[in-house]
C-alpha cells in the first residue's frame, strides 16, 4: 500500500512548481506569443518562487514551418536571452522538445545555454529515439526528463516494460502525462504507486502533467504530490491546450511553503490573463468534458469550440459512433 508523504501542513523540499504557461499554452495560439507577454511571464514566475518556467518548444525550423508557428515553438537561444538574459535567479528554464520534430545534432551544449532543463515528449512507440535522446542531452550538461504521453490507451504491461527501459536511462524525471484528461484521482493514485515503484529504485524523481477535461486536474496534482510525486506541472488560469492544464494559482495556494507567492500571479492574470481570454478560447466545457470522459483525444472537441458547435448530444452521439 502506498503511503502518505507528510500532511496537508508539511513543506517537503523535493516539491517543484513547473510552469508550462508558454509551452502548453502555445498550443492554443501556435505560440505567438508576444515577447512583452512573455517576458511578463518570466518575471511573474520569478516573483512567485516557481521553480522551474518551461518558455516553449525547442522544434527544428527544418521539420516545422517558422511561418505557421511562432518563435515558442522553435525556441532558439538568442530569442530565450532576450527574455531571461543570463537568468540570474532560482528559477531554470526549460524546454520541451517533440519526439520527431526535433534534431538531436541542433542542441547547444549546456555551456552555451541558458536552458538547464530538456523535457522529451514521446509516445510508448517512440521510447528508443527519446532514450537516445535522454543521452544526448545530458552528455551535453542538461536534466531531462521524459513525459510519455496518451498512457490511459496503454496496457498495463506495456507500461511496466516502458517504465522500466526509461527508468534504466540518463533521464532524472519520469512524468505521468494524462494526456487527455481522462484519469480520476484514484487511477492517479495507482499510477503514482506504479510509477514510484520502478523509478525510485534507480534514483529517479516523478512528476505530473494533467489537463482539465473533466475539472479533476488540481484534485488529481493534489493526488499525485500527497504520495509522492516531486515535479508538479501548473499553468496560470490553467492556460494550455483544450481544456487546459492544473492552474498555477490553485497550486500554490495550497503549498505551504513560504517560498511561494500567490499576488504576482494574480497581478499577471489581472494584466495579461484577462485580455487573453477574450481572444483565445481554452479551459472547462462540455466537449471537453465528454472528451475526457471517453477516453479520447481531445482534438473533435477542439474542433466543435473553435466553429461553436452547441449541439452537445450530437457531438456526443458521433463520439459513441466512433
Amino acid at each position: 500500500m502506498i503511503e502518505r508523504k507528510g500532511s496537508i501542513l508539511t513543506v517537503r523540499e523535493d516539491i517543484k512548481v513547473f510552469d508550462c504557461t508558454i509551452r502548453d499554452g502555445g498550443l492554443v495560439n501556435n505560440f505567438h506569443f508576444t515577447d512583452d507577454f512573455v517576458k511578463a511571464h518570466y518575471e511573474t514566475c520569478v516573483a512567485a518562487g516557481v521553480d522551474y518556467m518551461e518558455i516553449g518548444k525547442n522544434n527544428s525550423p527544418s521539420i516545422m514551418s517558422e511561418e505557421e508557428f511562432g518563435k515558442w515553438n522553435f525556441c532558439k537561444e538568442e530569442d530565450i536571452r532576450k527574455i531571461v538574459g543570463e537568468n540570474d535567479t532560482n528559477m531554470k528554464i526549460a524546454v520541451m522538445s517533440d519526439i520527431g520534430r526535433t534534431v538531436n545534432s541542433e542542441l547547444l551544449p549546456k555551456e552555451e545555454s541558458v536552458v538547464d532543463m530538456i523535457r522529451i515528449a514521446t509516445y510508448i512507440h517512440q521510447i528508443p529515439a527519446a532514450i537516445e535522446l535522454v543521452e544526448e542531452a545530458h552528455a551535453k550538461g542538461y536534466e531531462t526528463t521524459i513525459n510519455i504521453m496518451a498512457i490511459s490507451k496503454s496496457f498495463d504491461q506495456e507500461l511496466d516494460e516502458v517504465l522500466e527501459a526509461v527508468s534504466n536511462s540518463s533521464v532524472d524525471v519520469i512524468y505521468i502525462a494524462d494526456s487527455f484528461g481522462s484519469f480520476y484521482p484514484e487511477q492517479i493514485n495507482r499510477l503514482t504507486e506504479k510509477y514510484l515503484k520502478i523509478a525510485e529504485a534507480k534514483g529517479k524523481k516523478i512528476g505530473i502533467h494533467a489537463h482539465n477535461n473533466m475539472q479533476l486536474a488540481y484534485a488529481n496534482t493534489i493526488e499525485a504530490l500527497t504520495y509522492g510525486t516531486s515535479y508538479l506541472d501548473v499553468t496560470i488560469s490553467g492556460l494550455g491546450r483544450g481544456a487546459g492544464n492544473c492552474p498555477m494559482e490553485l497550486l500554490i495556494g495550497f503549498l505551504k511553503n513560504p517560498k511561494y507567492k500567490l499576488m504576482p500571479v494574480l497581478k499577471f492574470i489581472e494584466e495579461f490573463i484577462i485580455p487573453l481570454e477574450k481572444e483565445l478560447d481554452w479551459g472547462y466545457s462540455i466537449p471537453y468534458m465528454l472528451t475526457g470522459q471517453l477516453n479520447e483525444h481531445p482534438r473533435p472537441a477542439m474542433k466543435a469550440r473553435d466553429e461553436k458547435d452547441d449541439n452537445y448530444r450530437e457531438f456526443y452521439r458521433n463520439l459513441l459512433a466512433e
